[in-house]
């Protein structure tokens, strides 16, 4: 479904819900992370890029000094006062709008009441942001409602405050800040410690991302998350640097009699990552497309070896992938996202697109006895609004 389309069925789904057009329509992306994965809370880098699939936000004032917000994917409607302080409160979808209007309200905007109808083709807990995209969109919302619109970095970063008070997950910058700030047709090389972004052109239209979708979330995926970052923690205070982004291999192997042998290997994950990521957008960059796949997989190795985040569903993808091959128009495949299910991205040439997305599916039900659903994607822009 187009964006286009989103927005012409969120307006019509308010106007059945509310009695009314809506006054905006606003629009965040979700991100697919083509490299560089575990690295943006340890001040690394990470190599994003927005896909164009969408969460939309429809709205209109009200004078109930609430917000009542349906949310089209879940079937909820979340209501709550926007009297500060604001609560984390059900549903918890609802938790990502709340921690954006207190954030708001903590730069002294004062935020009245609306309503809202939320839209949505980004597949929740498939590790491609979607939770960033609803914090996008409705920043967005509040710009235009409440204006003048936020600096784009001080934006990402209220978003992420969001997540971390109000859904109480304690993410990196990397899905807000791409979300905000993509731009079509390129990648976003992030610097997680200056929060510098810098564009890698990827507008080769003979390559294609597909995001292949495990259809599976392991149950143990949030709280391993928050583990891995205390272990990287850990590691950084043992080497006495401020974070693993300044540390060297050659680092990690003097300090390794002090470590615990899965400290060690978190650590060596980091520290192999971002380089890949920088080695990445070099090869992006130059067209060299083996040097890519090179990356990817080994990215997706340290992945399952050093930090423990895959599962059987995504080594088969990236084994499916691997077994097709250049011959077959595949240029390499990872994990991408937290892990334990969720998605792989795998960059394929264009011409062989139909016939690779039959083959992914057919041989990975086979595996698994799982369907994956497969999407293709652009490298699309940021956060926009609409209408009006």
């Amino acid at each position: 479904m187009s964006l286009e389309v989103l927005a012409e069925r969120s307006a019509e789904l308010f106007a059945k819900g509310f009695g009314e057009a809506p006054r905006w329509i606003v629009a965040a992306p979700g991100r697919v992370n083509l490299i560089g994965e575990h690295t943006d809370y340890n001040d690394g880098f990470v190599l994003p890029m927005a896909i164009d699939r969408y969460t939309v936000i429809a709205a209109d004032r009200n004078s109930l000094r609430q917000v009542i917000a349906h949310s089209d994917t879940t079937g909820e409607t979340a209501s709550f006062s926007v009297r500060p302080p604001i609560p984390r409160g059900t549903p918890g979808w609802s938790n990502y709008l709340r921690g954006v209007i207190a954030g708001f309200q903590a730069l002294g905007r004062k935020i009245g009441g609306f309503n809202a109808v939320i839209d949505s083709e980004i597949p929740y807990g498939g590790g491609l942001a979607s939770s960033a995209a609803l914090e996008v969109a409705t920043a967005t919302l509040l710009e235009v409602m409440h204006g003048p619109a936020l600096p784009p970095v001080e934006k990402a970063l209220l978003c992420q405050k969001a997540e971390h008070d109000y859904a109480g997950v304690p993410c990196g910058i990397m899905d807000q800040f791409t979300s905000v700030l993509a731009q079509k047709d390129h990648a976003l090389l992030l610097d997680c410690r200056s929060r510098t972004p810098q564009l890698v052109p990827m507008s080769d239209p003979g390559v294609t991302v597909l995001i292949i979708n495990t259809n599976v979330r392991h149950k143990l995926a949030e709280g391993e998350y928050a583990k891995r970052r205390t272990e990287c923690e850990t590691a950084a205070r043992i080497l006495q640097v401020p974070a693993l982004r300044d540390a060297t291999l050659a680092d990690l192997e003097k300090a390794r009699p002090r470590l615990d042998p899965v400290v060690f290997r978190r650590a060596r994950h980091v520290i192999t990552e971002n380089q890949r990521t920088l080695d990445f957008a070099r090869a992006i960059q130059a067209s060299d497309w083996p040097e890519v796949g090179r990356l990817m997989y080994a990215s997706h190795h340290s992945l399952r070896e050093d930090y423990q985040v895959s599962c059987a569903e995504l080594d088969a993808l990236v084994e499916i992938a691997r077994s097709l091959g250049p011959d077959q128009g595949v240029i390499g495949c990872r994990m991408t996202g937290g892990g334990f299910g969720g998605c792989a991205v795998c960059l394929i040439h264009t011409d062989a697109q139909r016939r690779l997305t039959r083959k992914f599916e057919e041989l990975y039900e086979a595996r698994t006895g799982n369907h994956a659903p497969i999407y293709s994607s652009r490298p699309g822009g940021g956060a926009r609004v609409l209408k009006p």
